[in-house]
């Protein structure tokens, strides 16, 4: 098995390569099969023999012989190995070979595969698990749906590709504005698998909100006057500029009103702050831009009881006006409660009982187990405390909750 930092080389390569294969041979189906294969292989085979001297090279040369392998077991082999070879410029059969090209596909690739021919919901699903790397169960619960049906959302997906005999050629800046919403949404979900995982043993994927954010950056370079890219990057910098202190010594979470804030990187909430500032100067009102004033507004207050949540509450009404969604519902209760005492945001959670989307999230209990603490009923706050931690998979959230829980047991029996 691939050691950590092996690892997170793959995960780096992986749309870089993947880019580069659909550029080539046109069919993100095959391609996405071949490079699958080679990571397969390089996992396998680089903790044994070492990284070899150019990982990305090595990678494109055994997925295009894993394509090659693929297209000659098909009725009409010879024609098609033909052209899998005449698709490669001769000048860049040697890059290939000797591993000079050093072109970033990663950026065409998520427009590429935000392609027409497939439903929104189908492109921006096709892009996490092409692109940005994440597993099916990871991509169901960004889009609060079961597993199998995610499942069988990406394999439909791929099979309209085939069907369609779509084209991944580099789009248009035409093709790019029309993609641009899908192509943030998915950046936008990439960092916040990055910014708290799904599941698994540790709080954040520094690779995932990493990866998310120097893509944005790109993005932002070409298209600088596009706000709702800046509102992206801006909510991204405001937003990760507290990554340092939400997780204790041995990688424990800790909650936004006990972090030490100035372990925050003021540099990066200045960036934040700037592009910020450049999105509202254009008018602009979107959901990102929005959600980067409210984390703007978390990052200027010196603590969590000098927030100023009256007006947080006032910007996710203006953002449910955009963005009607059960996550951010839950998220103005919560400011609700610290805003107006913790019975109107009990009060504001109580219709989210009745969402199937999320009345079994592990978030809606721990955010009733919050306010049920500060409302003074410890009891029924340990009970939800308890809940939520049965229904989370990333461990140091349950030993969170588990350990709050604990804490308050031992309050109520003194």
């Amino acid at each position: 098995m691939a050691d950590e930092s092996t690892q997170l080389l793959l995960r780096d390569l992986t749309p870089l390569v993947l880019g580069a294969m659909i550029r080539r041979y046109r069919d993100f189906a095959s391609c996405e099969d071949a490079v699958q294969e080679a990571l397969v292989a390089a996992a396998g085979s680089w903790p044994a023999r070492g990284i070899p001297h150019n990982p990305r090279a090595w990678l494109m040369t055994v997925a295009t012989r894993r394509l090659t392998d693929q297209v000659r077991a098909e009725t009409a082999r010879r024609l098609r190995e033909q052209l899998v070879v005449s698709l490669i410029p001769p000048e860049e059969q040697i890059a290939l070979a000797v591993g000079h090209n050093d072109r970033d596909d990663t950026l065409d690739l998520y427009f590429m595969c935000c392609h027409p021919a497939l439903t929104p919901a189908s492109q921006i699903a096709l892009t996490l698990r092409a692109v940005g790397g994440l597993t099916t169960l990871e991509i169901a619960r960004a889009f609060l749906v079961p597993e199998a049906t995610m499942a069988q959302r990406l394999s439909r997906a791929k099979q309209t590709i085939r069907d369609a005999g779509a084209s991944f050629s580099d789009p248009t800046r035409d093709e790019q504005l029309a993609r641009l919403g899908h192509v943030l949404r998915v950046l936008y979900l990439i960092f916040n698998e990055g910014y708290t995982a799904s599941e698994g043993a540790d709080l954040v994927r520094v690779d995932l909100s990493t990866e998310a954010i120097r893509v944005t950056r790109m993005l932002e370079q070409l298209l600088p006057d596009e706000p709702e890219v800046k509102g992206l990057l801006a909510l991204m910098l405001l937003t990760d500029a507290r990554r340092a202190a939400r997780t204790g010594p041995s990688g424990e979470l800790v909650p936004l009103d006990e972090q030490d804030r100035t372990c925050w990187d003021r540099a990066m909430i200045d960036d934040g702050t700037r592009l910020l500032h450049e999105a509202l100067s254009s008018g602009a009102g979107s959901a990102y831009v929005v959600q980067a004033a409210i984390a703007a507004l978390h990052d200027e207050a010196p603590s969590t009881e000098k927030t100023d949540w009256p007006q947080i509450v006032e910007l996710y009404g203006v953002l449910l006006r955009t963005a009607d969604n059960p996550m951010v519902r839950l998220s103005q209760a919560i400011a609700i409660g610290m805003a107006e005492g913790p019975h109107a945001g009990l009060a504001a959670l109580e219709p989210l009982a009745g969402d199937r989307r999320i009345a079994e999230s592990h978030r809606l209990d721990a955010a009733r187990a919050h306010l049920l603490e500060r409302a003074g009923d410890h009891e029924a706050a340990i009970a939800h405390y308890r809940r939520a931690a049965q229904r989370t998979t990333n461990t140091p959230e349950r030993d969170y909750l588990l350990l709050h829980a604990a804490r308050l047991a031992e309050l109520v029996c003194q």
